[in-house]
């Protein structure tokens, strides 16, 4: 009988042992299958947070937005870059004054564009500037005409060699000291222009004026198109100015300035002879989708009445208005903005110097021309409108970059 006992407790203990076999088993295919879907669930996490970030890089590339402050927290912030497209026969270039404030520091800068634009001269470099003070631009050209370049400068009477006797002036007497020949208009109306003209073949355009505060302290922006139809265009007006030929009494060849560039349509107009703005409300008034606008001044009431009838139409307005006179009676931002449009002043606490609509996303219009009635009937002004995608998404994403720094309004002053 002991014996047949002990056998017993031998067959219990394998049954004992084989149970703890089974629940440790148990427990470790458990645990395996738990850390299995945990590594599945950071596969799937990751992947989804890679998703979200390409997207909103996307977003961010295409609209200088960032919603989540992911990029503009870790990017620098961008200097004045030039962009290329189409054969690199275009570029736009944008003041950073946060970035980019030294003018003793030309590195990346819009002037170190225009000189080496300059230093590339070969035959004429023929000016129409409103304003100048930029030394090292000054000793280029310099250079430029000893070297056999022809230079030629129209500028205003006030602002321009007016202006040339004036502390950090003195730049216009450099060039005559060297034999470039510089005339003014001797009118009260400004001669606003800011165009520049390389050889016959090179175009440099936009709001900004060749000083220290356009270039380092203000917002602007430079269109640069290299087309000889589009040169021979503006080498027309200047020779106009040239002659001393200033104003709405001079001519105009307005159906003659249009140009197609592989394939991109582009119009160019001179204020005040070619009544520019008669010629912008048609082009406000065919939006179908998107008015973005960027004014250092805007008082003129048939394009602000343009732009509130496509408002009306479902057609969405963003603007940004420089603060200063943006307030009074003339200007246009306390009827917008009463009548519901999304409009802001300016966040520089110098001066916001565009002049500038983006249309349905694909129509640019730029150039020296404000939003006024002085530009349109007296000024000397110029104006591109260029239609092309890759151009008008690079002035968005200034005014997406210029949108989050401005101003919202506050209602109780506003008198609406």
């Amino acid at each position: 009988m002991a014996k047949k006992k002990t056998k017993r407790k031998s067959t219990k203990r394998k049954t004992t042992r084989r149970k703890s076999s089974r629940k440790k088993g148990g427990l470790s295919s458990f645990l395996k299958s738990l850390k299995q879907t945990q590594q599945q669930l950071t596969r799937t996490l990751s992947v989804l947070i890679t998703v979200v970030v390409i997207v909103l890089a996307g977003y961010y590339a295409v609209t200088g937005a960032d919603p989540l402050g992911i990029f503009s927290k870790i990017a620098p912030s961008a200097g004045p870059t030039a962009v290329g497209s189409g054969g690199d026969w275009w570029q736009v270039y944008f003041t950073n004054p946060k970035a980019a404030s030294d003018p003793n520091n030309l590195k990346g800068s819009i002037p170190e564009k225009l000189i080496d634009r300059i230093n590339q001269a070969q035959r004429t470099i023929h000016i129409a500037a409103f304003e100048f003070n930029l030394t090292p631009v000054a000793e280029a050209l310099i250079a430029a005409q000893e070297r056999g370049v022809t230079v030629q400068w129209v500028t205003d009477d006030e602002h321009g060699l007016g202006a040339d006797h004036e502390a950090d002036h003195g730049q216009f007497a450099l060039l005559q000291a060297a034999g470039i020949e510089v005339k003014d208009d001797d009118r009260s109306a400004l001669m606003h222009n800011k165009f520049w003209i390389f050889d016959e073949q090179v175009v440099w355009t936009g709001s900004t004026n060749i000083t220290v505060n356009g270039n380092f302290r203000n917002n602007n922006n430079v269109l640069v198109l290299e087309s000889p139809a589009v040169a021979a265009i503006y080498e027309r007006e200047f020779a106009e100015l040239w002659r001393g030929e200033f104003g709405p009494t001079s001519p105009s060849t307005v159906a003659e300035q249009t140009a197609t560039v592989e394939g991109t349509p582009i119009q160019i107009l001179f204020a005040a002879e070619d009544e520019v703005a008669s010629q912008l409300v048609p082009l406000l008034n065919n939006a179908q989708q998107s008015i973005h606008f960027m004014a250092f001044a805007f008082t003129h009431d048939a394009l602000g009445t343009a732009i509130q009838d496509r408002f009306q139409a479902g057609v969405e307005v963003k603007g940004i208005f420089e603060v200063r006179g943006s307030e009074t009676e003339y200007s246009e931002l306390p009827q917008q903005f009463c009548a519901g449009m999304a409009v802001r002043q300016d966040g520089n606490p110098q001066t916001f110097h565009h002049k500038v609509f983006i249309v349905d996303n694909q129509t640019v219009v730029t150039g020296s021309f404000n939003f006024s009635d002085n530009a349109d009937e007296s000024n000397d002004e110029n104006v591109v409108i260029i239609t092309h995608r890759d151009i008008a998404a690079e002035y968005q994403k200034e005014f997406e970059r210029r949108w989050q720094e401005a101003t919202e309004l506050d209602p109780a002053e506003i008198n609406c």
